[in-house]
């Protein structure tokens, strides 16, 4: 199960009397991440549609990439709540008082696992927007005009990509986006139950599966592609 975590053990050494505020805010941003991710994996499952006699894919990255102030849009709701969602977590981890030693209950081994995946998303999350924004060369970057084909390229760019980095990252996310949906309900006061606390352990449980289908789906599908990279990277764009 993932649906529970220990409590809060950080120390409010950071922001002092605003602490509280703060940890409001990172619960909040992590809301706002959590959100944006479940529609990431769910379009990037698509790839599994095929591409031969229509990019499903294709089709919805075309409808992303013509909202209007799309470029305002990923900064105010993606990428800024990341990175203080980021940041905060990461000084959460390095101030937090470990004690699974001394008390390895289940709550407490799902709180080190929620810190651990949650260090391994934030590299992870760091070197994927770098490489689909070009930054490690075309191999690894995203092309919206070829939205298969350049998925497809960069995955199978190192066996260690669909083997390794993304499975881990897929499982990461997955797991420290539904256990953090489940403490935000305690953290919101939205579920002060046991019962409550229980039920919505439930939900969270079937979104973390969900979001793990919905990332192994499309990492399936880019891997198999990966024989037909030249022939969708040289597919005429139609957006």
């Amino acid at each position: 199960m993932i649906t529970a975590t220990a409590n809060d053990l950080t120390l409010p050494l950071i922001g002092g009397r605003h602490h509280f505020l703060l940890r409001r805010l990172h619960s909040l941003t992590g809301i706002i991440f959590g959100g944006y991710l479940i529609v990431h994996l769910f379009i990037n499952a698509t790839l599994i549609q095929g591409w031969r006699t229509r990019d499903i894919y294709q089709l919805q990255v075309n409808k992303i990439h013509v909202l209007p102030f799309l470029r305002g849009v990923e900064w105010i709701f993606i990428y800024l709540p990341i990175i203080y969602h980021a940041i905060y977590g990461i000084y959460i981890t390095f101030t937090a008082q470990w004690n699974v030693d001394r008390y390895p209950y289940a709550k407490n081994w799902f709180y080190v696992l929620q810190r651990i995946f949650g260090l391994y998303l934030a590299g992870f999350i760091l070197f994927h927007v770098l490489a689909m924004k070009w930054v490690f060369g075309a191999g690894l970057a995203f092309d919206p005009e070829h939205a298969t084909g350049s998925i497809a390229q960069h995955m199978n760019a190192s066996w260690a990509l669909p083997f390794l980095v993304y499975p881990l990252g897929i499982v990461a996310s997955a797991y420290h986006t539904a256990n953090g949906f489940w403490t935000a309900g305690i953290t919101w006061g939205l579920t002060t139950s046991a019962d409550g606390q229980r039920r919505w352990g439930g939900v969270c449980t079937v979104l973390g599966v969900f979001l793990f289908a919905c990332g192994m789906l499309a990492l399936y599908a880019t891997v198999h592609a990966g024989p037909y990279i030249h022939q969708l990277l040289s597919v005429p764009y139609h957006g």
